[in-house]
């Protein structure tokens, strides 16, 4: 297992629509284990494969509840409900924050580091972290979504 550099605000990578992916191999498992490790040493929620350069259809949530790590492999928002309004951040924005809205609860079909099928739901903060790193997959950042930006003393305050 390995840290992986985060790219930045202006990388093309954050762009880009990921293509999915299709053999569940080691090269998989170790990306998982990687970004799961950069996940933690960046004290992050989510962490998407094109937020390290791989555009491929891998993301990971943690939300730091019983679930853990989270690998969605292929993600699809199957059914969303409700709407919250709040602020948001993202690793490869350092220091920036907007109000975005989304879904208040997501429910997700994806696939595991094996290729194995399985659905999980999401509320509040987890529905938002699967959002925002699906988003990623599909190119779209925070800042395309984002309310408004929220100023520094804004985000002193919060």
């Amino acid at each position: 297992m390995a840290l992986r550099d985060i790219v930045l605000e202006g990388d093309k990578a954050l762009t880009k629509v990921c293509r999915p992916v299709e053999k569940f191999d080691e090269k998989l498992a170790k990306l998982l284990d990687d970004m799961a490790d950069t996940l933690k040493k960046a004290d992050g929620v989510g962490l998407a494969a094109p937020q390290v350069g791989i555009l491929r259809r891998v993301c990971i949530v943690d939300v730091g509840d019983e679930d853990g790590v989270i690998e969605l492999i292929n993600p699809e928002i199957t059914e969303t409900s409700g709407n919250q309004s709040g602020a948001e951040g993202c690793l490869s924005f350092p220091n920036q924050y907007a109000v975005v809205e989304r879904p208040m609860f997501v429910t997700v079909k994806a696939q595991d580091r094996n290729g194995n099928e399985f659905v999980k739901k999401g509320e509040g903060l987890k529905a938002r972290a699967f959002c925002h790193e699906i988003d990623h997959l599909n190119g779209v950042v925070f800042i395309d979504r984002a309310e408004r930006m929220l100023d520094p003393e804004e985000i002193e305050k919060a």
